[in-house]
């Protein structure tokens, strides 16, 4: 059972295969996806719009962020982060509905992914203390004449748990609304899907000891790490977005997190889209949800 325990901890956290290390390669993959982005990315690594920024995190490992100033002088800005194995790279085509909407973008890699040192996936726990640091120099890069901003967090899959996460925690006066897509309930509901779809394997005895063992090995175990338990204490507004075929995330999950949330908030579950597809399938209706939602709180 303990190696078994060991085997699931390395599994999930430190996967063999964390295809966000390779930047030329998720470039291609971006591309490959959307062939329409590569005339947009070029066009601003031409300009020298692309800016690298590093930050000591407090565990000491130094993790990595890129920003794009607008061009037209905001002081607006869209802190997007991405998800499970995966890199800022990611998340340029949600970038690119806020650069167009005359947007600043802020696009950290996490813990153990992209360009970030770091051993293990945080699965959005850990994460939400490191997108704290970032967030107050993501606010001095752009801040007005005032000193401050106005600023929508926005994730995808482990980086809309991350988003939700950090939307139970206290955030700056700045910080104005939160977008989610496809997050999780809790790590533990979403490793309990993963454990009966892939190994038909009841949680109990493995989840449990797996659990323990990440507590002593990275400081926080399955059942602490619930967005769900933080959407509960979010006071600002989130808009919750879903693909209705999701598997690997559960479409049903997005319901009782919609549900735990009070306060502002909207819901969308885009029509016939897979795991983390919801932008990918509808493009238009996407950037027009997202806008329509978060132009009522940042301005």
């Amino acid at each position: 059972m303990i190696a078994g325990s060991f085997y699931m901890l390395s599994y999930s956290l430190t996967p063999e295969n964390n295809k966000g290390r390779n930047i030329t390669k998720m470039y291609a993959r971006l591309y490959q996806d959307h062939p329409d982005m590569k005339p947009w990315v070029d066009s601003l690594q031409q300009a020298h719009a692309f800016h690298d920024t590093i930050i000591v995190a407090q565990d000491g490992d130094r993790h990595a962020a890129t920003w794009i100033p607008s061009s037209s002088g905001s002081h607006r800005v869209a802190f997007l982060i991405h998800g499970y194995t995966d890199s800022y790279v990611r998340m340029l085509p949600i970038a690119r509905i806020y650069y167009q909407m005359g947007y600043n973008v802020f696009l950290p890699d996490l813990h153990g992914n992209g360009r970030s040192e770091g051993e293990a996936q945080q699965m959005g726990w850990k994460d939400r203390l490191d997108v704290e640091e970032w967030i107050p120099i993501a606010n001095t890069l752009f801040a007005d004449s005032t000193g401050t901003t106005q600023m929508v967090l926005h994730g995808v899959s482990m980086g809309a748990a991350t988003t939700m996460c950090i939307s139970g925690d206290q955030t700056p006066s700045y910080v104005k609304c939160f977008v989610e897509d496809c997050g999780y309930t809790s790590v533990w509901d979403e490793f309990s899907e993963q454990l009966h779809e892939q190994f038909s394997l009841p949680d109990f005895p493995l989840l449990y000891t797996t659990s323990i063992l990440c507590d002593i090995r990275y400081g926080w175990n399955f059942t602490e790490a619930s967005p769900i338990e933080q959407v509960k204490k979010s006071t600002k507004p989130m808009l919750f977005i879903h693909g209705s075929n999701d598997s690997f995330v559960p479409t049903r999950m997005v319901y009782p997190l919609y549900k735990a949330k009070s306060g502002i908030k909207e819901l969308w579950v885009a029509p016939g889209s897979k795991h983390a597809r919801s932008q990918s399938d509808h493009p238009e209706e996407y950037a027009r949800k997202v806008e329509g939602f978060v132009s009522r709180f940042v301005h």
